[in-house]
């Protein structure tokens, strides 16, 4: 009997629970779809950040004032190899062929590719270094577009990782883990800020190949992970669909669309006050930013009416859908539409072996676009309020991979130093920070690990990484973990 009784009183308690959500103006699902089918609430203002954050929802505002509204990533999958673009080490050419160090490697991990080596023949860069700008930056003849904008940036020597292989080093600049599963960086912003464009995801990824053989890309890297849906990266594509299933099926127009989803909303709250599940008024969420986007992304996506002198800047590959130079102006677009994080994925820079060949192609294929979407940034006035990132997920080593000649080597993978560049809002301009050894193996200034990098890009945008947290499975999760530093010297 006192079974029977315990059993009862476990259902009123449920059942009270659910009336309580269900029926008061604070509950969750009126909280979540009052902030995101109205195009001037708040979720913190209806329902209060606390309740925001029980809710999976956007806190909807910074922890303090930011210096930087909207952030560009230029992700250069594969990695490129800072001692053939950004760092420069003569030692190298004075060493050429001779075995690195022993004192230098101190019996660091490599990868399967070159741990059997018999010898680690240490190679200078092919290409020739000169110096730039007010601060006499050097940087190598492969990019003569970014040797112009010098000055606007700070470049980053001294980043570190503790991935040796692309797919966990990837997974761990975007999502502050080596596994899957975790939100991404863009999930994050998106959760953590909310959306200044009701007619636009906040978080939107754009896809590139600079050539062909390169390592693959998977959605992970731009998933919301246990973040609500709502917050997942939104792919956009070159061509006349670039999101996927979001033109109406054909014998529909936008007037029986709008008396669909308004059919479906009731359904789906009905539905919400038997489950108590807040992921379905996410999802519905979903659908009414698709119905919105339908006019604002073609309108967003269309290059074509851009005048033939931002063509010239960016470079003759502007004009061809799905190129780097193509999604760069996207990506100006998409910041002048108020998109809080756009992620550009480039692939190609995986060279383990041809490398003089081989980065000579992918440095033209991203130079003077990067280069133009800065100065194209600071005509408009734009560069000062966002924030533009480039590089990759780790570095490349000293010595060439296999076979070493002059008009020929490669290089492996190199967790352990490696050079990023940041330009824009609240960043210093003409900067170089940290500081690599002779055989730009090893940091010996200011090193730089990832989760101190996320955590600077996180305080621009004005939040504080420690705070902005997610509980789930009983855990209080965060982008940089449990570790990760401001670098308050890059700050402008």
């Amino acid at each position: 009997m006192s079974l029977y009784r315990e059993l009862e009183n476990h259902v009123h308690e449920q059942l009270s629970r659910r009336n309580f959500l269900s029926k008061t103006s604070l509950g969750l699902g009126a909280a979540a779809m009052a902030s995101l089918l109205s195009a001037d609430s708040s979720l913190a203002k209806k329902a209060g950040e606390k309740g925001a954050e029980a809710a999976g929802m956007p806190i909807g505002h910074p922890h303090f004032a930011p210096k930087a509204k909207r952030v560009i990533y230029l992700f250069q999958s594969g990695a490129p190899s800072q001692l053939e673009l950004f760092d420069y080490k003569p030692k190298l050419e004075e060493m050429w062929g001779k075995d690195l160090p022993e004192s230098v490697r101190k019996g660091q991990r490599l990868t399967g590719m070159t741990a059997g080596q018999s010898s680690f023949p240490l190679a200078a860069s092919k290409y020739k270094f000169q110096q730039y700008g007010d601060h006499d930056m050097m940087i190598s003849e492969l990019m003569p577009y970014t040797t112009g904008i010098v000055n606007d940036v700070t470049f980053i020597r001294s980043m570190f990782t503790e991935a040796i292989n692309h797919d966990p080093a990837v997974t761990f600049f975007q999502t502050g883990s080596q596994q899957g599963g975790r939100p991404s960086w863009g999930s994050w912003v998106s959760y953590g800020l909310g959306s200044d464009n009701q007619n636009m995801p906040s978080f939107v990824v754009l896809l590139s190949k600079g050539r062909s053989g390169d390592q693959p890309l998977y959605a992970k890297l731009w998933s919301n992970g246990f973040l609500p849906s709502v917050h997942q990266g939104v792919v956009f594509r070159s061509g006349p669909d670039p999101v996927f299933y979001l033109n109406n099926p054909e014998g529909i127009d936008r007037t029986s669309r709008r008396r669909m989803l308004n059919s479906l909303a009731k359904l789906q709250q009905g539905q919400f006050e038997k489950l108590l599940d807040p992921e379905i008024n996410y999802r519905m969420a979903q659908y009414e930013m698709a119905y919105r986007m339908q006019t604002a992304v073609p309108e967003t996506m269309d290059i074509s009416k851009e005048p033939e002198y931002i063509f010239d800047m960016y470079g003759e590959d502007s004009r061809k859908p799905g190129t780097f130079a193509a999604n760069c102006v996207l990506a100006r677009k998409l910041i002048e539409k108020d998109v809080k994080f756009v992620q550009l994925y480039h692939q190609g820079w995986d060279q383990h072996g041809n490398l003089p060949n081989d980065i000579r192609i992918m440095a033209k294929s991203v130079d003077q676009a990067s280069a133009a979407l800065i100065n194209d940034l600071k005509q408009r006035g734009l560069l000062d309020e966002t924030l533009v990132v480039w590089g990759g997920e780790f570095g490349r080593g000293a010595y060439s991979q296999g076979k070493l000649t002059r008009e020929n080597y490669g290089r492996d993978h190199h967790p352990r130093s490696f050079t990023i560049w940041m330009a824009g809002a609240g960043v210093k301009k003409g900067f170089v920070y940290g500081q690599t050894d002779d055989f730009g193996y090893n940091v010996i200034k200011d090193p730089v690990h990832v989760h101190d990098f996320q955590a600077t890009v996180m305080h621009l945008m004005g939040v504080d990484h420690e705070q902005l947290v997610f509980k789930h499975q009983g855990r209080r999760y965060r982008l940089t973990d449990v570790h990760g530093k401001v670098v308050k010297p890059l700050l402008a």
